[in-house]
């Protein structure tokens, strides 16, 4: 099993920056995963943000974010990062971490979730 622990998500105003943790940590975890940042508004379906692939440090951004999300990784603190500047109140929603072994943006095949965190953003 993997477990995954999203913190650092909160209010703030639009223009403003935050940057959530995930904490990983089991048995069964592999440097083999990729790790991504999803999220999902109220009444929408949960879309991709980014992700790493934890031994490379390859990385994969939706269009909405580039240039304004960075995602990393700290070996030695098992925990995946996404640095968010330049927020917008449409970047308001929940946010989960996930890890999987495929290269993919589906939220559906990705293995293992976080409980998520609320940003919110206020115009």
């Amino acid at each position: 099993q993997v477990q995954l622990v999203e913190s650092g998500g909160g209010l703030v105003q639009a223009g403003g920056s935050l940057r959530l943790s995930c904490a990983v940590s089991g048995r069964t975890f592999s440097t083999t995963y990729r790790m991504g940042w999803f999220r999902q508004a109220p009444g929408k379906e949960r879309e991709f943000v980014s992700r790493i692939t934890w031994s490379t440090g390859s990385t994969s951004y939706a269009d909405a974010v580039k240039g304004r999300f960075t995602i990393s990784r700290d070996n030695a603190k098992n925990t995946v990062y996404l640095q968010m500047n330049s927020l917008k109140p449409e970047d308001t929603a929940v946010y989960y971490c996930a890890a999987g072994r495929a290269v993919t943006t589906n939220p559906q095949m990705f293995d293992y979730w976080g409980q998520g965190t609320q940003v919110t953003v206020s115009s």
